[in-house]
Order: structure tokens, then sequence, then C-alpha cells
């Protein structure tokens, strides 16, 4: 199988001692590409010394992750840094999307306002700069739902595009459907997939294998069979042959597809 890990955070810290190990898992498992989301300020030199340490392997993306507004005065300026990236990459970067952006109520309520500011530049910014969007949700999906249905149309009216991948689906059908009518959307399968009574796991039932790409999240959301250790990029064919179960087709279809949406999507320079 050729894979292609859509979400990995291979840079993080929970890798320095074994990084080199991991990615040649990753590589003996299939994975072909590593797509690499930025945080904040305090992670860029890490994501861009692995980014060019592996160059045929990985491409970051640029963003501001909405946890990093939370009680932080100085989010503009990140967010402002942000922006001078893209005017002006790292020497040996190329970006490959805006993110990971998004909303994330789920620690705390009282920067609603602020994520929702700095989420709807970053997809302005991405609609001007025709990249896609890697969106991070959590316990917002509402307001997701909601901002995106407004920015897709009003992208569209300035005759732009606003599109990407909702990372980490974890919601149903309904939820799915009404994002996939607001246009090129993607559908972020990872780890989740494979736990017992998953919702998004019953939402996969309806979704095209057209409209899904596989990532892990790692280190984070750990598909069985190795939940509640560490994940990482070599774990994506465990979320690729759970999809291949729930849709009843192959793992290597699986690989085929979703490969092909997420070249299509985030690898349209290569």
């Amino acid at each position: 199988m050729q894979l292609i890990d859509t979400h990995s955070h291979l840079y993080a810290e929970e890798f320095d001692t074994d990084r080199a190990e991991a990615i040649l898992r990753a590589r003996e498992g299939g994975v072909e590409r590593l797509l690499l989301p930025a945080i904040d300020s305090e992670s860029h030199e890490r994501m861009f010394a692995f980014a060019k340490a592996y160059s045929d392997l990985c491409r970051p993306m640029m963003g501001l992750h909405p946890t990093s507004v939370n009680d932080n005065p100085r989010w503009p300026e990140e967010l402002a840094m942000v922006e001078r990236y893209f005017a002006q990459p790292p020497e040996g970067i190329s970006f490959c999307a805006v993110g990971e952006i998004g909303l994330d109520y789920y620690w705390s309520q009282e920067f609603v306002a602020e994520q929702r500011e700095a989420f709807i530049a970053q997809c302005r910014l991405a609609a001007r700069l025709d990249l896609p969007v890697a969106i991070h949700t959590r316990a917002a999906w509402d307001d997701m739902c909601d901002i995106l249905e407004a920015e897709t149309a009003q992208a569209a009216a300035r005759g732009e595009s606003l599109r990407g991948v909702l990372h980490a689906f974890s919601e149903g059908a309904d939820t799915y459907r009404r994002l996939k009518a607001c246009g090129d959307w993607l559908f972020g399968i990872g780890g989740v997939v494979t736990f017992k009574k998953s919702v998004v796991a019953e939402a996969v039932t309806e979704m095209a294998l057209e409209d899904i790409i596989l990532e892990t999240d790692c280190p984070y959301l750990t598909p069985v069979p190795y939940r509640g250790k560490r994940n990482e990029s070599a774990y994506v064919r465990y979320v690729c042959e759970k999809v291949a179960e729930i849709k009843g087709v192959s793992a290597d279809e699986v690989a085929r597809i979703t490969s092909a949406n997420a070249r299509r999507m985030f690898l349209r320079s290569e």
C-alpha cells in the first residue's frame, strides 16, 4: 500500500528519542508522504528542521492553532507571523496548506470571539493564496458549520475558493452532509474510527471514498490495537484497514483512493 498521513506531528518532542526509527517504521509500512500541521511559534523551528531533514517525505503547513489563541494576548502577532511566512517562506520550505486552524471550545468558552476572528482571517488568507485549509474542531461543530457555509459562499462570490479538510472528523452523518454541501471538503479519518461505538464509523458508511483522507494526528488519537499508547504515522495502516472493513473493499483500494484525494487537495504542485 502507498499511504499518506495527512496530519502528523512527528516533529513533536514525544518523538525526540526515536524519531528516525518512527520514520523508518512509517516508510516500511507504505507511508509515502507526511503532512505536518503547524501549531504556533513555539513549534515552528522544530517543524521546519524536521521537514528539511526529511524533505522527500514531509510537506509542512503554516497556521495558528485555536488553543494557541486562548489566554494569549500576543495571538494577533502570531497571526501576522503566519502571513509573513507565506509571503517569505524559510529557505527549503514549501507550505502545502493553511493549518492547523479552527475552533476549540473544549478547554474554555472565554475566547470564542478571538478564536472565531483568527479562524476567519486564516480562511480568507487561504482563499487569497489559493491554498487548502486543515481545520481542527472540538466542541464547536455548530459554529464551524455556520462559518464554513458563510465563508465558502463569500469566497465564491469573490472568485476565490475555500477548500480543505475537516481534520479528525468525529461527527455523524448529518454533520458530514451539511459540510459536504459547502463545496470541496474532505474528511480526515483517524484512529477514532477504530474505537468501539464510534460515531464517525457510522458516518463513514455513508461517505464516498472520494471524500476521505487518512491521518493519525500522532502522537495523539492512537488507533486500536495500540490505543492508550503513543500514536505514530506507521499506524495509519490500521485506519486504512478499518475504513476498508466498513466500506467492504480492500485496504489497497482505500489506500489508492484516499492518497489520490490527498494529492489532489494538498500536493497539486508535485
